[in-house]
């Protein structure tokens, strides 16, 4: 083999190489126009080869880096001297629908025949940076699940105590003054504890049980235990589903938890004759389950703080039920939670988890 031909081969393997890498390699000359762009700078930045290559770089950057980005080759031919060559960087980048990402960039330079040409390695820092807050976040919890767990333990048994002497007293009284007031120590211990719980499930969360289930024979349990109350209450609630069985992984006490306070929620957000839709389907292979009413919806001004730990709408709430479920769900593996709600048209509860087998209903 010649040289000319081993010459040829190393760059052939050489382009292969940086074609397909992970990271987005972009090279452009001295006069900013694109002579490089590979696979991965499609993927990341959402132009095409042909959009960007013979074009000048502004077209996929934002107006300040940009500039930047022309000071810095204007410097380097006019000086020579290497500022943010050699070095990589942070920046926030823009895709080409607009979103705006975290990346590193790193820079280079190299000549051939006689002309200078600049090559950016991008790499997208969004799950990097989104792994980094779980795990902040992780931590955090950590740190606090300690001293929830420690406070729960503190103020639990005195809890406890109120209630039964409260509840004694009660059975002992006579008038009926004493009875309402000792009534409403009772209620309120009550309330307390179940706030106790919630708080330990939302910041000390146990280790999940996760096994196979049929996702839909837990959602006909749940709705065949909330349907008594609601026609109590005058409103119609309904299970619709495509499917005889469909099959998922999850802990099937904690997923109850989270249907229950779901169903809940509707119900208290309709009035009389309302209507609430229990429904599960299986699209893309997740099973999708939704819980919908017919009822006031959400305020605009509200929906960024729905998850938020404490925040309610609701007299008597704690504002840790839809806090817990997001926490349970994020916990299972491959699920989503999310809602669509309108003022005056009512609200719907979306959750979507992995299929493992579904058994469609014969017809």
């Amino acid at each position: 083999m010649s040289d000319r031909d081993d010459e040829s081969r190393r760059i052939a393997v050489l382009e292969k190489a940086v074609e397909n890498t992970n990271e987005a390699f972009v090279t452009i000359d001295v006069r900013h126009r694109v002579v490089f762009f590979n696979k991965a700078a499609e993927r990341i930045f959402g132009f095409k080869r042909e959009e960007v290559v013979g074009h000048d770089l502004d077209v996929i950057m934002s107006p300040i880096c940009s500039r930047n980005h022309h000071e810095a080759v204007a410097r380097y031919l006019d000086t020579k001297i290497p500022r943010r060559i050699g070095h990589s960087t942070e920046i926030l980048a823009t895709r080409k629908n607009g979103e705006t990402f975290p990346a590193n960039i790193s820079f280079s330079v190299s000549e051939v025949e006689g002309n200078l040409y600049f090559t950016g390695i991008v790499r997208d820092l969004t799950e990097t940076k989104a792994l980094q807050k779980r795990i902040i976040q992780a931590e955090g919890l950590a740190a606090l699940g300690q001293v929830v767990a420690e406070i729960s333990h503190e103020i639990k048994n005195p809890l406890m105590m109120i209630g039964g002497f409260a509840r004694q007293l009660a059975s002992q009284a006579s008038d009926e003054k004493s009875i309402s007031k000792l009534r409403i120590i009772v209620n309120e211990v009550a309330r307390l504890e179940n706030l106790l719980n919630e708080l330990r499930d939302l910041y000390s969360p146990r280790t999940l049980d996760i096994k196979e289930m049929n996702i839909n024979e837990l959602l006909h349990e749940i709705y065949e235990l909330i349907r008594d109350d609601c026609e109590r209450k005058d409103i119609a609630v309904e299970f619709r589903t495509d499917a005889a069985k469909i099959v998922v992984e999850g802990d099937r006490a904690k997923l109850k938890q989270v249907f229950i306070n779901l169903l809940k929620n509707a119900v208290e957000a309709v009035d009389k004759g309302g209507q609430v839709v229990l429904a599960s389907a299986v699209k893309n292979q997740k099973a999708e389950i939704s819980v919908s009413d017919n009822g006031r919806g959400i305020p605009e001004k509200h929906r960024n703080k729905l998850f938020s730990p404490f925040f309610t709408t609701k007299q008597h709430g704690t504002g840790l039920g839809l806090s817990v479920s997001k926490s349970i769900l994020e916990n299972h593996p491959g699920c989503s939670f999310g809602f669509e709600s309108e003022e005056g048209k009512g609200t719907t509860f979306n959750v979507k988890m992995p299929v493992l087998r579904v058994e469609l209903n014969s017809k």
